[in-house]
């Protein structure tokens, strides 16, 4: 395969962007792996997530209908 006179900097190019992408990929999973340990740490501590509220609580209907309230009195 002849790429002409720009092979160089194709190779370059194609390298360079690989490189890229490998270091922004191996950046998420580290990123990921430390964000479960905070996790599993702070819910071993206790400490809980606020969607985790406990089944009794737990109202979907009344969250629906407080979420749904005008901000301003309507004017009609």
């Amino acid at each position: 395969m002849d790429l002409g006179p720009h092979a160089t900097f194709i190779i370059a190019s194609y390298a360079a962007s690989a490189f890229i992408l490998a270091i922004l990929i191996g950046w998420i999973v580290a990123e990921n792996r430390m964000l479960k340990r905070t996790l599993a740490d702070l819910e071993s501590r206790g400490i809980r997530r606020r969607s985790d509220a406990p089944k009794s609580e737990s109202k979907p209907e009344a969250r629906k209908s407080e979420a749904r309230k005008p901000v301003a009195p309507s004017l009609a």
